[in-house]
């Protein structure tokens, strides 16, 4: 085996040792280690003294030439500096492929979501904690299983935890483990899920709704990397990654004390937002298709296929659950119709109202739908056209403002519709809810 000899082990350090010259230095002594357990013990002594002279090496280099070398080599990085080329979207994620970048099912041109893979990819390699937000069902779960794949402990456990479904009396016990005897029912000794996670990533599901006491022992694991089961003294190093996933506004809620700035602070250190399906409307095909394809594959029979109607409802649905409500719509369509879906496959909350009940309801057609007289049965051809125009559709909005005196909540229960759903047709018409509370005491006196 070949090792590396200095050149001069006991000349005196110049300024023309660099850190490049070290790093390589130190790269041929990592990978002559990983032999160790073949070498002899005058080959480990020469090791160690080669290591001892790469220290020296390092200090010998003042403080002052550690900063005019980081000057000319930024100097140089400026020089060297143009005008990034600016990327289209598709360019971006042909990028990521390039280099090999796992996305773990993620797919879609959307900027926003590229922006989110592409600082995951930098922050991937590191140990830095991780804080994803979004809104729920954007596949914030699905981002940390992206760090993970794409990092150096891909290949260690990946475990997830729902900090929102393990009641508080049970927290520590389910995080941290515990001791047999340490509480009533606990029968035997226990790891916990940092423990379960050692060497790899844990992820933190609804980190919001940890409570306090629970923060101040996930502070201590990332300030000091260990834990103490419940019910013993014994402390135990843990090497575990970090990512945490929220739907709220952690900062709003440090802000009222509800979460501890501290915490925050430690574990946003790269921090990922995830853009909800409204913002990637023009994917909602995309997303589709590749559901309906998944759910077929699941259940074992052909793709579905969607009613023209339908088809258009899925495309401007409002989608208040995301990304996982459209892909548990597409896996009902698949399940409860035949060949073809139509509204009657659709949850009764969702589904648009019969015609015969709009007076009577207050309800209105969705954006360029065709109502249903009856479960099943189509309307005729001018009776879609009047019912899905935008005409008719404003005024029944504007009809059941006034009504309501501009409460969109009571709109919504009177309409039989989820309230986003309602506020996004307020928002395609240019309708302004507050326009309508002036007239409250009018409809408080009918």
């Amino acid at each position: 085996m070949k090792l590396y000899n200095p050149t001069s082990s006991t000349s005196p350090v110049t300024s023309s040792v660099t850190f490049a010259g070290l790093i390589e230095k130190i790269e041929i002594l990592r990978s002559t280690l990983r032999w160790s357990s073949r070498l002899e013990r005058p080959e480990i002594e020469k090791l160690l003294k080669q290591a001892t002279t790469l220290r020296d090496e390092v200090m010998g280099l003042s403080h002052k030439e550690r900063f005019v070398a980081a000057a000319s080599a930024t100097g140089e990085a400026e020089v060297a500096e143009v005008e990034p080329v600016e990327m289209s979207s598709r360019e971006r994620r042909q990028a990521l492929m390039e280099r090999s970048f796992i996305f773990e099912g993620t797919f879609g041109d959307n900027p926003k979501l590229l922006e989110a893979l592409e600082i995951a990819e930098k922050a991937s390699p590191t140990d830095l904690p991780v804080l994803i937000d979004g809104e729920s069902g954007t596949g914030k779960e699905l981002m940390a299983k992206v760090i993970h794949a794409n990092g150096s402990r891909t290949d260690k456990p990946f475990i997830s935890v729902n900090c929102g479904a393990i009641p508080d009396s049970l927290l520590e016990s389910e995080l941290f483990g515990h001791k047999k005897g340490a509480f009533t029912g606990a029968a035997n000794d226990r790891r916990g899920k940092f423990e379960s996670a050692h060497t790899g990533t844990i992820f933190l599901d609804e980190i919001g709704e940890l409570p306090l006491t629970g923060q101040v022992k996930l502070l201590r694991v990332l300030e000091a990397h260990e834990i103490q089961r419940v019910g013993s003294d014994e402390v135990i190093a843990v090497d575990t990654r970090i990512v945490a996933a929220t739907n709220k506004d952690l900062r709003k809620m440090s802000e009222e004390g509800t979460f501890r700035e501290d915490l925050f602070y430690r574990l946003s250190v790269i921090h990922v937002t995830l853009p909800a399906l409204r913002e990637r409307r023009d994917e909602i095909p995309l997303l589709v298709s590749y559901f309906g394809d998944e759910a077929a594959g699941m259940l074992k029979r052909r793709p579905i296929k969607l009613t023209p109607r339908l088809r258009d409802f899925l495309l401007h649905y409002g989608y208040p659950g995301n990304i996982r409500e459209l892909r548990n719509l597409m896996y009902r369509l698949s399940c409860l119709a035949g060949d073809t879906a139509d509204f009657v496959h659709l949850p009764q909350d969702i589904r648009p109202k019969p015609a015969g009940l709009q007076a009577a309801t207050g309800g209105t057609a969705l954006p360029g739908k065709a109502i249903v007289t009856d479960i099943g049965t189509a309307p005729s051809l001018s009776e879609a056209k009047r019912a899905a125009s935008d005409e008719a559709e404003r005024a029944f909005l504007e009809r059941g403002l006034q009504e309501v005196g501009g409460t969109v909540a009571e709109l919504a229960r009177r309409f039989d519709m989820n309230r986003s759903h309602v506020q996004m047709l307020l928002k395609k018409h240019g309708i302004h809810s507050k326009d309508f509370r002036n007239n409250s005491r009018q409809v408080e006196g009918k």
